[in-house]
């Protein structure tokens, strides 16, 4: 029997405010053989589309609503949050045809609001042009692209009114999925052969020599690929993968990567070391060593070893042990919002300073770990100064015994989405005199 892909979407959206996150929701979709290709690409689009833009598509709802957000049953709201979504951003369905489908909807879920959400709807077509936003430039950029006030604020005192404008639209964007080749296994040119057979779409990486855009993934889930399961490639952004060239293992060496779930530069690192000499794979629980070790098993590596380890924690073992160490810590993530969007929604400043003692406390462990004359390299996937480059900062005046190796001449590497077209991500790399 078909699926009613609306009615998707709706469990979808509810489960997403259960904290659920749709990443992993539209995943476990996708792995459903009841739902058709098309409906898949529709449930995928509406989901996100709402998440991505939610706190506009409150703020609409209120103005044709005679009853408080707060007053509406949550079910309720996601019905019109998700035909607000269709009527403002998409145009191939009528806007009568989304009323009709989402009174049906409604009846399905409590029949006696049909008729509230038949006449929001029905209003919203009729006056949307009527609806202004706030004036204030803070106001409008966090109501118009849907961040919450207090990151459009932060990031206005950084970086301007302009800059902070391309970014809030950049992370509400579609990213392309992209991959990274295992060289060890096969070369770029004769997997993105094999790909396009699949029928997929997909060029070149100008970034990092490994790297695949995925254009177009056709029909298929990108787990359903025969190449996958051989262990031709992983999914890891370009950003990402530059980290790992940043810290340019060598076969031979001796390397530590401290936070390495769920193991995308854990692999790298090993690749790029050809399989010869060691690393270390540590996180804080076995669930999460558990991800790291499908993927060493999916891509046939074996230089990884695994360790159930605490970074917050001094490691007595590993003191003056590695060559190059690699951290790669917890963070805030606010430079993945376009591929997490409810990261905007779950993060608070509270958040942010808390991660950052927890960042100096890894990193001042992380230092005693490193041979002299070793490299420890920070990253995060944040565009936040206070997890990035202030972090370092402060790490260097009370480690005297390290200094910055300059990346292609900059003293760090920071990504973003507006200006580079990969996730947000910041990289430094630090030599131990």
């Amino acid at each position: 029997m078909k699926v009613n892909a609306r009615k998707v979407v709706l469990e979808t959206l509810n489960e997403i405010d259960n904290n659920k996150f749709t990443n992993k929701l539209i995943q476990e979709i996708q792995k459903r053989e009841d739902i058709e290709s098309r409906d898949m690409g529709f449930i995928s689009k509406i989901v996100y589309g709402v998440v991505e833009n939610r706190m506009y598509l409150d703020y609409v709802v209120r103005k044709f609503s005679s009853i408080r957000l707060k007053k509406i049953e949550p079910e309720i709201l996601n019905i019109l949050r998700m035909s607000a979504y269709q009527i403002i951003y998409l145009t191939k369905v009528p806007n009568s045809a989304v009323v009709d489908e989402a009174v049906k909807l409604t009846k399905k879920v409590n029949k006696r609001h049909s008729g509230f959400v038949n006449g929001i709807l029905r209003n919203m077509i009729r006056n949307l042009e009527t609806v202004e936003l706030p004036k204030a430039d803070n106001e409008r950029l966090s109501i118009q692209y849907s961040h919450p006030l207090w990151m459009v604020d932060r990031w206005l005192a950084v970086y301007g009114l302009s800059f902070t404008e391309d970014l809030l639209k950049a992370n509400n964007e579609t990213p392309h999925l992209v991959l990274r080749t295992n060289t060890l296994l096969i070369n770029r040119e004769d997997l993105m052969t094999k790909l396009k057979s699949s029928g997929l779409e997909c060029k070149k990486s100008d970034i990092v020599e490994e790297g695949i855009i995925i254009t177009s993934l056709g029909s298929l889930s990108i787990d359903q690929i025969p190449e996958f399961g051989l262990g031709y490639f992983t999914i890891q952004d370009e950003s990402s993968m530059m980290v790992s060239r940043i810290l340019d293992p060598k076969a031979g060496e001796y390397i530590l990567d401290l936070c390495a779930a769920p193991g995308g530069k854990t692999t790298h690192i090993s690749q790029l070391m050809e399989n010869k000499g060691q690393v270390y794979a540590c996180d804080i629980t076995e669930k999460k060593l558990d991800l790291v070790k499908e993927n060493i098993k999916r891509l046939k590596l074996n230089n990884i070893r695994l360790f159930e380890n605490d970074a917050t924690v001094f490691n007595e073992s590993f003191v003056d042990k590695f060559d190059k160490v690699l951290v790669d810590a917890p963070c805030s993530g606010l430079g993945i919002i376009r591929r997490k969007p409810d990261i905007k929604y779950q993060k608070t400043e509270a958040d942010i300073l808390a991660l950052n003692d927890i960042q100096m406390t890894i990193l001042d462990q992380a230092s005693k770990y490193i041979k002299q004359g070793g490299v420890l390299v920070y990253s995060t996937c944040t565009i936040e100064p206070s997890e990035n480059r202030l972090m370092v900062e402060a790490f260097l005046k009370s480690h005297t015994d390290f200094e910055i190796l300059p990346i292609n001449e900059d003293k760090d590497l920071q990504l973003y989405p507006n200006v580079d077209e990969t996730d947000g991500f910041y990289c430094c790399k630090l030599l131990r005199k």
